[in-house]
């Protein structure tokens, strides 16, 4: 029979023994991914630098920015919401029926989410000569072809990178969280050996197409890394489809509204990306230049208690421990916002600097300093408002409250193009990541009420 993990009551009978011990556990995990994930951004960084003095921000540049900028929203709609639907699930599944049950659950949702991106890289791919007019259309002509045709030659990434994600996440569900934040670290560093070739003799007549083939070849070391992971966890790579069982219609229950929730983030930062695009040449470049820093910083703080927080909450949950999802949001909340606000002052005051030591080098010259610095600075604005909104975030994902992240990501859809059409008047592309980061304040604001407002009261043992 499958090992079912035991539960011990706490002295109050109306919560469990979890509060500070899991607060502990928590800090260790996210510790443990802030440290791996800034192994894996240093590599990251060491790649945007070489590729920066490379291919400067030229036109082939800017469109292999907007030709990757589909297969990653794919992966982000399709697999990540995938992961924030299962991983609830899967952990009660396993701490209340077994191991082998949740295996087969975990198999499903690895070939739903193949299943998926397939089909959404295959529409992408017959859909992309109407929708890259659309997001570019002030791409001249021969710009917009390199556009699509080095968007078909990254379509494979979107299965391989959905893979790796999924995989990461069932290994975060196990409490293993160094490894597999590490693994990615494999994907920048192909890219920098490809992006090396490319400034050489040999590679020199491929040009920008180096860029592809080390992004695929990455994602695919990157998959293969993970996967052997899994396995040695007892959980052997399967797409075996195991029916409509209960567990996997709750999945799906929850799977669309994330999935939705997911487009419509996504397609704010399409709305960014579109107009820039309308703005002088180069713009597009500039607005992907100044989110480097503020992206690293974003995924290392908040990534890092995001990956940390899910499995918990998602225990506590599942044992409807409400004093201890209480103890760990209060304690993360004032934790994430001790940390990031002195970040983010440090980089709104020191952004021209900032850029200046990195990316100032080969193609990129000082003019380029000058126009990425202020909106580096705009970008940062959001950093506390953000990292402390994923420890909301990740209590209603728990709570399989996920219909609510879809209405906050539609209000902030109409902020955005509301807010980008008002700033980018006045300030230009800065304008358009100013207006980011106002609509990142709105986020915060709506997950913080509906946490407080669906988390049951102290001695409170009915399910939300």
């Amino acid at each position: 029979m499958d090992s079912v993990t035991p539960i011990v009551p706490n002295a109050d009978p109306g919560g469990w023994k979890t509060g500070p011990s899991t607060n502990r556990k928590i800090f260790r995990a996210a510790a443990t991914v802030t440290a791996a994930g800034v192994l894996v951004k240093a590599v990251a960084t060491v790649k945007e630098f070489v590729v920066a003095g490379v291919f400067g921000r030229g036109d082939a540049m800017d469109a292999f920015l907007i030709a990757f900028l589909v297969p990653g929203l794919l992966v982000n709609l399709f697999s990540e919401s995938m992961n924030q639907a299962l991983i609830p699930t899967l952990i009660r599944v396993r701490e209340t029926e077994g191991q082998r049950p949740a295996h087969a659950l975990q198999s499903s949702a690895m070939a739903w989410t193949v299943l998926l991106l397939s089909a959404g890289a295959l529409a992408m791919a017959l859909g992309a000569r109407l929708f890259f007019p659309l997001v570019a259309g002030h791409f001249s002509a021969e710009k917009l072809v390199l556009t699509e045709n080095l968007f078909y030659g990254l379509l494979p990434v979107v299965v391989i990178a959905g893979i790796a994600s999924n995989c990461t996440a069932v290994l975060n569900t196990f409490e293993r969280f160094a490894w597999p934040a590490l693994a990615p670290m494999a994907t920048p560093l192909v890219v920098i050996a490809a992006a090396w070739l490319a400034a050489g003799p040999v590679g020199a007549r491929w040009g920008i197409w180096t860029m592809v083939w080390g992004n695929v070849a990455g994602s695919a070391a990157y998959a293969g890394l993970v996967m052997w992971m899994m396995q040695t966890h007892g959980y052997p790579f399967s797409m075996r489809w195991s029916g409509m069982t209960p567990a996997v219609r709750e999945v799906a229950g929850q799977y669309g509204p994330v999935l939705l929730s997911g487009l419509v983030a996504s397609s704010g930062l399409l709305v960014d990306q579109g107009m820039a695009a309308a703005l002088p040449s180069g713009s597009v470049s500039t607005l992907v230049y100044a989110n480097r820093f503020v992206s690293v910083v974003l995924n290392l703080l908040a990534g890092a208690i995001a990956t940390a927080v899910t499995p918990y909450f998602s225990q506590m949950v599942a044992r409807r421990d409400w004093a201890g999802c209480r103890h760990t949001m209060n304690t993360y909340v004032k934790l994430t916002a001790l940390v990031s606000v002195p970040v983010a002052a440090a980089m709104i005051l020191g952004s021209r600097l900032l850029i200046q030591l990195t990316f100032q080098h080969g193609a990129f010259g000082p003019r380029d300093t000058a126009a990425v610095a202020p909106v580096q600075a705009m970008y940062a604005l959001q950093l506390p408002f953000y990292v402390v909104s994923r420890v909301y975030y990740r209590y209603l994902v728990a709570i399989r409250r996920t219909g609510l992240i879809l209405w906050c990501g539609a209000i902030n859809l109409v902020l955005d193009v509301v807010l980008n059409l008002i700033l980018m008047r006045w300030m230009g592309v800065a304008g358009i990541a100013l207006a980011t980061s106002l609509w990142m304040v709105s986020t915060f604001v709506f997950l913080a009420w509906w946490s407080y407002r669906l988390l049951p009261p102290p001695g409170e043992t009915e399910t939300v």
